[in-house]
């Protein structure tokens, strides 16, 4: 399971490997948060080299783990357990050193109460959009899209589909068909590198995006395609059930459902507006 978690407004791509019950964490977003370096692929390079000439016992804890990029493909990147990562930061000269450390301590106990219980999990989600300044609105429609996007991976896995390329491809069939963009083409259309689209993306567009996911988890539900071509048709027809929809609203409304506005401009724009009310 792969998430971001922030650190000073900071982001760090993170895995929980489930059977070891881990996690994982790229070295290369630690040295970015750590040091500000311009170049931190590089910083890792020369300290990787240094720690190998060292005979470091950390650089042989290293394990490959594929995040998705900028660009909406995964990659394998350097990662480190927990344990392992508070090693690292000591041959970091770092000011944020401390801080991250206990940081770090936090998100591993979170996870240990989530596993007992797991509503602490979406209350903790809750809680970190709200302190970004999302609206509770915006929030609700943003946790009810992770569950229905969840139950559509379910559905792949069920049909022996793969996590990775292949959940991409799909998702990319039912981002064109709704909203006429791949992924990729959508997050350059709001301005976007890094961050997650479905942070980025009004209620509206939110809204049509679970349906088309819910409505590509129904069909596959109902039709049980065989393989990955079988998939992709499902995928297609179900971004075309919120594409109809999209379609029917922009006619009455006049206006483009799919919007450059990202969550930055769109934050900036709330707090404008309460200041002149106030």
């Amino acid at each position: 399971m792969n998430e971001i978690k922030l650190f000073e407004e900071r982001q760090v791509r993170i895995h929980w490997d489930e059977k070891t019950e881990k996690w994982y964490l790229s070295v290369i977003d630690i040295i970015s948060t750590l040091t500000d370096s311009s170049i931190p692929k590089r910083y890792w390079s020369d300290l990787k080299r240094r720690l190998s000439n060292e005979g470091s016992q950390l650089y042989e804890k290293i394990v490959q783990l594929k995040f998705v990029s900028s660009d909406g493909k995964m990659y394998a990147t350097d990662c480190l357990e927990t344990q392992d990562v508070f090693r690292l930061i000591q041959s970091i000269p770092s000011p944020r050193a401390e801080p991250f450390k206990l940081w770090l301590a936090q998100i591993a106990s979170e996870r240990l109460d989530e596993l007992q219980d797991p509503e602490l999990s979406i209350d903790r989600a809750l809680e970190q959009y709200l302190k970004l300044g999302y609206s509770e609105n915006w929030i609700n429609q943003r946790l009810k899209s992770i569950e229905i996007r969840k139950e559509l991976t379910d559905e792949w896995k069920n049909r022996g589909l793969k996590a990775g390329q292949q959940f991409a491809t799909l998702t990319d069939i039912i981002t064109k068909a709704w909203a006429g963009k791949t992924t990729k083409e959508y997050k350059v259309f709001k301005g976007l590198r890094k961050e997650n689209l479905r942070d980025n993306m009004t209620n509206t567009e939110l809204i049509l995006n679970m349906l088309a996911e819910a409505s590509t988890k129904d069909i596959s539900a109902a039709v049980l395609p065989a393989n990955f071509d079988e998939s992709k048709k499902v995928a297609q027809q179900g971004g075309n059930v919120a594409h109809v929809a999209l379609k029917e609203l922009e006619s009455k409304t006049g206006k483009k459902v799919v919007s450059p506005l990202n969550a930055k401009k769109g934050l900036s724009v709330e707090k404008s507006k309460k200041k002149k009310d106030e």
